[in-house]
């Protein structure tokens, strides 16, 4: 599959060519963080990237935001395209194919309210230059939401609970895997743009019906082993959900969708 994504604004050849390393960020009504989330990518030390914003129906003022930030930094390749599917994974599957589609030779994704590492580009031009094809970074919770300490430990090490009992889950497990299951934070990878195309990319839904990080890496798991966790690939993502639902429900919703909340766009 490799045309323009339905439900996306058209791929056009006047589009001009994105550089080699292309960033997708889907956003919806994320006026609260996403200037920061901006912020951290302007000041990575590795700054050969193109930024493809995937607007998914903001009703606020995100998209003003973005265009803002890119008016002044005009040096950073900022895209603004619109997805009008609803759902991360349609959202991500834009952003993704738009690199793909206009020269990128690696791709990566992280979402509008995390803060990537200063070093977070460079370390995944490594985890590549190393032969990887699919890499899944460490994901931290921010540091500026009120979390004490005991907190974060907390979060962090449910991240860890959460990665083992995926490599045991019945439903990560079946014929034709090359290799084991890795957790793949959707606000933190990276793979090469072949791959992501040979693969079928994130699948074209909404977080209330699928976990797309999840289905993409099975999908990955059956083309090839070269995928790793890099856990000097770091994020900082919010803890917004934990906040708002606790920890063993949001445990609950990521784990199978046990716990089903009214509303799944915390902001």
């Amino acid at each position: 599959m490799t045309g323009p994504a339905p439900g996306s604004e058209p791929v056009t050849d006047n589009e001009p060519p994105v550089r080699a390393l292309c960033v997708a960020m889907p956003a919806l009504n994320e006026e609260k963080l996403i200037r920061q989330s901006l912020q951290a990518l302007a000041a990575q030390l590795h700054e050969e990237f193109t930024l493809v914003v995937v607007d998914n129906g903001s009703t606020d003022a995100t998209r003003e935001i973005v265009a803002d930030f890119a008016r002044h930094h005009p040096a950073m390749d900022v895209r603004l395209i619109h997805e009008r599917q609803k759902g991360t994974g349609a959202a991500a599957d834009t952003g993704m194919r738009f690199g793909a589609l206009h020269g990128a030779r690696w791709l990566a994704r992280t979402d509008a309210d995390c803060l990537p590492a200063a070093d977070w580009t460079l370390r995944i031009m490594e985890a590549f230059d190393d032969g990887l094809e699919m890499i899944a970074g460490q994901l931290n919770p921010r540091l500026d939401e009120g979390l004490g300490r005991a907190s974060r430990w907390l979060m962090l090490l449910a991240v860890e609970v959460a990665s083992f009992f995926g490599r045991i889950r019945p439903g990560n497990k079946g014929d034709g895997y090359l290799g084991p299951y890795q957790m793949l934070p959707g606000c933190n990878m990276a793979i090469t743009a072949e791959l992501y195309l040979r693969s079928g990319g994130f699948p074209r839904t909404s977080i209330e019906d699928l976990h797309e990080d999840r289905a993409l890496s099975n999908r990955v798991r059956k083309l090839t082993r070269a995928y790793a966790l890099r856990r000097n690939v770091v994020v900082y993502g919010s803890s917004r959900r934990v906040q708002a639902w606790g920890l063993p429900n949001t445990l609950a919703w990521y784990a199978d969708h046990r716990f089903r909340p009214d509303h799944v766009d915390i902001r």
